[in-house]
């Protein structure tokens, strides 16, 4: 079997690109291998500092935009500034298993950072991609369950991991509606989705709890593979030629490291009116909806 590596990252001279989160981890990863591809690469970012200082050592032509995906009007800023097409959008910044924290607007921060500052972004962004979306998710998707009587933790005690796997879950869902609905307008796009195993980064020491942090230091040194490498499947699903809805992951020990191919996912991650209905209600939420025609919503 062919393994697939950056190196087969086809020519992306003349192609725009943006990767959220990346100033660290498989975000910058990823960003690196776009833009030595030749592409122009917008590193989309909470904290500009870090992500200047992330841009200074890749390749190519880069450039850094703030971006909080914890905040509704820092993604509509965002996007209005958009100017020209848009080649590919990665959706990949993340949080993991912090303690109960809310977005500017109310949300969990999970749930409202992962899935819907994406969803929002990529709805006001989708008039100008000319190729394709990538979100990424996480095999932590198969203990996931999106609970809709109380999305934001409102009510029943928080559960951090619990509320991880709803939204990266809301993850594979939120790309199997967009295909659907993109190809209901009859639009060229694609949406995939990829996750990158077990790669060490900084999104496990978040989680306000010193023993975690300590355990997720001790498994990143000896069992996680290289953010290099965790970029892969992202890298795959970006540019490999692969159909819609399609989900990239590692192709070693139980999925958590080795080069990028095709994964399931769970039945959860399949159920299309689970998929509809999130969508939906991510509209309302946001205020954002979907902008290729009314006939997608059919």
């Amino acid at each position: 079997m062919t393994t697939w590596s950056t190196i087969d990252i086809p020519d992306l001279t003349g192609r725009s690109v943006v990767v959220t989160g990346a100033n660290s981890g498989i975000g910058r990863a990823a960003a690196q291998a776009l833009a030595a591809a030749g592409a122009r690469v917008v590193l989309a970012v909470r904290d500009t500092n870090k992500g200047e200082a992330a841009a200074a050592a890749m390749p190519g032509t880069t450039e850094v935009r703030r971006l909080d995906l914890a905040s509704l009007e820092s993604i509509r800023a965002f996007a209005a500034d958009w100017r020209g097409e848009l080649s590919l959008l990665i959706n990949n910044a993340g949080v993991m298993a912090p303690p109960l924290t809310r977005t500017s607007d109310g949300f969990e921060l999970q749930f409202g950072t992962n899935h819907l500052g994406h969803c929002a972004l990529t709805n006001l962004l989708l008039d100008y991609v000319t190729g394709r979306v990538v979100t990424v998710s996480s095999t932590a998707h198969r203990m996931g369950a999106v609970d809709f009587d109380d999305l934001n933790w409102e009510r029943k005690p928080y559960r951090r991991w619990r509320a991880y796997g709803q939204s990266k879950l809301a993850n594979l869902l939120f790309t199997a509606e967009l295909q659907r609905r993109l190809d209901a307008a009859s639009s060229p796009l694609i949406a995939t989705a990829a996750h990158p195993g077990y790669a060490a980064t900084n999104l496990q020491f978040h989680s306000g709890s010193g023993l975690m942090d300590r355990l997720s230091s001790v498994g990143n040194r000896i069992l996680a593979q290289h953010e290099q490498d965790g970029a892969l499947p992202t890298l795959y699903a970006a540019t490999a030629d692969i159909p819609g809805n399609s989900f990239a992951g590692p192709s070693g020990f139980m999925e958590q490291r080795g080069a990028p191919k095709l994964v399931g996912r769970t039945a959860a991650a399949k159920d299309a009116a689970v998929a509809r209905r999130l969508w939906e209600v991510s509209e309302e939420l946001t205020g954002v909806r979907f902008p290729l025609g009314a006939t997608a919503a059919a």
